[in-house]
Parts: structure tokens; C-alpha cells; sequence
């Protein structure tokens, strides 16, 4: 079985994410590629990584009209990623047209709440001010609209698992123990995350800043 842990190359420089894959290519599951990558280098790129030979989560968090998502994943769908995010605050309509648009076999996984926001954030754009409660309502339709599963911190992991046994949880803001949380406000450890009900772990700057990113893959495996 692959690692749980998913490596963020979140970088415009191919060169710099290429590197970094190649060298913990045997101790991660597979690279994420968001948004700033993307736009740097488009599906040509996405596809020169994934010659590395490792699962790619494409997370570019689409949220737009149901039928602009759709049409957005059908363009997506040569690149065949194994994870796709698009953001459950989309409402129901929308997730079903993205699974819909889906290849076979991409997961598509909504973002419940980022994990760079907290109760005070959540307040200030008119929401209830309680994480928990946001991220188990967005899971609940999530699941009623068919999707593969949910992104969600290791704070309300879960819960979220509690509300849908079956999903599939991908958490990010993930930190070894002595790592910095850097614009994170709600962080957990790897392990965890893991023994909360993560199925998927996003790890980035504590792997491709450190001095030797191999080492730093590594050593976060071996605690899982």
C-alpha cells in the first residue's frame, strides 16, 4: 500500500517541483499541485509531472456555476488526476456535475473550510463562528451529493468522519511536531491526523524547505 502522505509542490517553478518529487518519490503516496503551479504551467506541466510515475492530486478548489465546474473538470479530464478539489460551499448542484465530469477513477474531494481560517474569519464573512459545525453541515452535503469525500483540518477530521464513515479525508495543515505553522491557524501532527481519520495527509513546506527534503519525508513516514 502506498504512504498516506501526499507532498505539496506549491511552486511556479517546474524545475524546482520536479526536483523535489524525484527525491522523495519512494517515501511519499503521491505530489499535490494546486493553484500556483497550475497557472505557471497548465496541464503541460501537470502532465510532465506526473512522468515522475506518482499519483497526482490536482487541487485547484473550482467554485463557480455547476455547469462552468463541469465543463472546467471535462477540460481537466486527459490528465486523469487521482484526487480533484472543488469547494462544497458550491452547494449540492455543483458537486454532483463535478462528480459527474469526473474520469472513472479521480476522487473529487470538497473543501469544507480552509485551513488558514478560524472562528473569527468564519464570523466576519457572516457564518456561524464555529469550525466544527461548518465543516460537519459542508460534509453532510457533501456526502448527499455523491462525492468521494471531503478536505477538512485534523481539528475536525473526526467529526467529519462521525458524519460519513465511508468518506474520503484529506487533511492539509499538516505539521511534524517541532514544525512551524506558518499561515496555518489550525494545525495537527501527522499521526494525529491519521489516528483521527485522515485517509490522505498534505504535507508542503516541512518537506520542500527542508535542507534535505528526502530526510524530511522520511521522518514524517516513519511516525505514521
Amino acid at each position: 500500500m502506498r504512504s498516506p502522505l501526499f507532498v505539496a509542490l506549491d511552486t511556479p517553478d517546474i524545475d524546482r517541483a520536479r526536483s523535489i518529487a524525484t527525491r522523495v518519490r519512494n517515501h511519499v503516496g503521491g505530489i499535490k499541485l494546486g493553484l500556483e503551479f497550475f497557472a505557471a504551467n497548465g496541464r503541460s506541466g501537470v502532465r510532465e509531472m506526473a512522468e515522475i510515475g506518482l499519483p497526482i492530486f490536482l487541487d485547484l478548489k473550482l467554485h463557480d456555476i455547476p455547469n462552468t465546474v463541469a465543463k472546467a473538470i471535462q477540460a481537466l479530464r486527459p490528465l486523469e488526476p487521482a484526487i480533484l478539489t472543488i469547494h462544497a460551499a458550491g452547494g449540492r448542484a455543483m458537486m454532483e456535475d463535478a462528480k459527474a465530469a469526473a474520469p472513472t477513477g479521480t476522487r473529487v474531494v470538497a473543501v469544507t473550510m480552509l485551513t488558514s481560517l478560524d472562528g473569527s474569519d468564519l464570523r466576519s464573512i457572516g457564518l456561524a463562528p464555529d469550525p466544527h459545525e461548518q465543516v460537519v453541515r459542508l460534509t453532510e452535503l457533501a456526502r448527499a451529493a455523491g462525492i468521494d469525500g471531503v478536505v477538512c483540518s485534523g481539528a475536525e477530521v473526526a467529526a467529519a468522519k462521525r458524519a460519513w464513515p465511508q468518506g474520503f479525508f484529506v487533511v492539509p495543515g499538516v505539521r511534524p511536531a517541532d514544525g512551524h505553522a506558518g499561515d496555518q491557524k489550525r494545525v495537527v501532527t501527522p499521526r494525529a491526523a491519521l489516528d483521527a481519520g485522515a485517509s490522505i495527509l498534505v504535507v508542503g513546506r516541512p518537506i520542500t524547505q527542508a535542507e534535505d527534503p528526502d530526510q524530511a519525508a522520511r521522518a514524517i513516514e516513519a511516525t505514521l
